[in-house]
């Protein structure tokens, strides 16, 4: 749809070269490729399409600042994340539009993106004068143990397009308080809030080499390929796919890299009879629909008790009627456009599927071309059953499908049936359920009457084929160091000079 694009405050954000060694730069073969706004489908620039050899340039230049970045202090690096906070802060409204822009989330979405995005800058800001070791009493006299931390090194961290800001500070925060040097390729879709980013890194402070963003859209696999078979690149942090993954971890295998990886997500979104049922109706609005449904961590199968089942069911569809769909710097607008074409016909896939096998489309279920090519109307299905591809594929789009269920012991079972494992949900004014429910479900996280569970201060991962590792909290800057253990010998000597 056309809409009109406020202008930046600073246009010095808006870059258009990849950044490697504190410079700005295109591709040697002078290739770029373009970036769409998805609300509009016109042109917002280009990037450069970097190769291998362009990869392997940023590679190096990360590996020679390491020599030296290494050795910096915690609080020497805490001081430059902690000015980098600041740089977001000043410039969230800038982020925000550019975010909007690129990836098409409402304004009120984008700002509270870059304010998540800026607290992973804060939090580990606070960590890295922290990376403490241990004095480890010995089994053997004499000797004396301490276990340091150390950074791993050049690091390649490969991020999603659907929180173009967030996702990508998640795993700079802790690998810069850690004092590794990094590699950052850029989402093709969304690499303009990146290159802002590094914009602002080298205004922090930031030595250069120390943070190098590197664009790609048809040279995505070469440019991931490189960084998982570099010898030089000691680590790589993933979000994306879970068939992805599986490839990064076999490529990167030949040189036995740490690995951590945020996968694909099905999270189950479970509401006891006993729960509040307006409370969970706008924890279920918070998950599922958040950023038009495309989060890894949105609910996709929906478990209503049967004795509130019709209840929720009403109350779910007078909620969602109030939505409105439209550009996402329009005011009013609630939710804006699926990233790409592609995105849109998983989702009317899905609606068709439910729909031929049993579902009943109460709300929605159509696509939206008088706004343009991404646009999809909110859905909710009621009658779902398990044998419909939304029970088993991540739909990332906005269809809310409602599972009747009975007991307490068969929607485990259901919600537990996947694969994958990354976030689950429930609702329950029962705190022995709370406690069962929560260690029986096989997630990395779970939200207990709350639809949002992302913040800083907590660890964010998942289980099963969700990847492992995880970001944020105290554990996540673990992910960037080794241990070292030091062993002294011979120190179990008398005092000198007792008689």
């Amino acid at each position: 749809m056309p809409h009109s694009v406020p202008p930046l405050n600073d246009k010095s954000l808006l870059k258009h070269d990849a950044y490697v060694n504190g410079e700005w730069i295109g591709a040697k073969s002078g290739k770029t490729f373009e970036v769409t706004d998805p609300a509009s489908g016109e042109l917002i620039g280009t990037c450069p399409d970097f190769s291998k050899h362009d990869t392997e340039k940023a590679i190096a230049a990360a590996s020679e600042a390491f020599t030296s970045f290494r050795r910096t202090t915690g609080r020497e690096r805490a001081r430059i994340l902690r000015k980098w906070y600041e740089l977001m802060t000043e410039n969230a409204e800038d982020l925000a539009k550019l975010i909007t822009w690129e990836n098409g989330k409402p304004t009120a979405d984008a700002k509270g993106e870059v304010a998540y995005a800026a607290a992973f800058f804060e939090w580990f800001s606070e960590e890295a004068p922290r990376t403490y070791g241990d004095v480890i009493p010995a089994t053997i006299p004499g000797n004396r143990i301490v276990s340091m931390k150390q950074p791993v090194g050049v690091c390649g961290l490969i991020t999603p397009w659907n929180f173009p800001a967030a996702m990508i500070t998640r795993k700079i925060g802790p690998a810069i308080a850690a004092g590794c040097t990094i590699v950052a390729k850029a989402p093709g879709e969304t690499p303009f809030t990146s290159l802002a980013l590094a914009e602002l890194a080298q205004r922090a402070g930031l030595p250069k080499g120390v943070f190098n963003v590197v664009t790609a859209l048809s040279n995505t696999a070469e440019v991931g390929e490189t960084l998982t078979s570099s010898p030089t690149v000691k680590k790589v942090s993933f979000t994306g796919s879970t068939n992805v993954g599986r490839l990064l971890m076999q490529q990167s295998s030949q040189t036995l890299k740490k690995l951590s990886f945020e996968l694909g997500g099905n999270a189950p979104f479970i509401i006891f009879d006993d729960a509040d049922v307006s409370s969970a109706v706008a924890g279920a609005v918070a998950s599922k629909f958040r950023s038009s449904g495309q989060t890894c961590i949105c609910a996709n199968r929906i478990y209503v008790q049967k004795g509130i089942y019709p209840e929720f069911s009403r109350q779910l569809v007078e909620k969602v009627k109030t939505f409105n769909v439209g550009s996402g710097y329009a005011d009013g607008v609630t939710h804006g456009p699926l990233i790409h074409d592609r995105a849109v016909s998983k989702v009317e896939a899905h609606v068709k599927d439910a729909k031929s096998k049993g579902g009943n489309v109460v709300l929605g279920g159509q696509k939206m071309p008088e706004l343009g090519d991404n646009f999809f109307q909110p859905t909710v299905i009621t009658d779902m059953t398990s044998d419909m591809q939304l029970a088993s594929e991540e739909t990332f789009g906005p269809v809310a499908g409602l599972f009747p269920f009975e007991t307490e012991a068969e929607v485990v079972e259901l919600a537990n049936n996947t694969e994958v494992g990354l976030a689950g949900y429930f609702f329950s004014k029962d705190v022995q359920r709370v406690w069962r429910v929560a260690e029986a479900l096989e997630v990395g996280m779970v939200g207990v009457n709350t639809g949002l569970i992302s913040d800083a201060a907590a660890p964010f991962g998942g289980v099963k084929h969700s990847g492992f590792g995880r970001e944020g909290s105290r554990y996540g800057i673990e992910e960037y160091q080794i241990v070292k253990t030091m062993t002294l010998g011979g120190m179990g000597e008398p005092l000198q000079g007792v008689a």
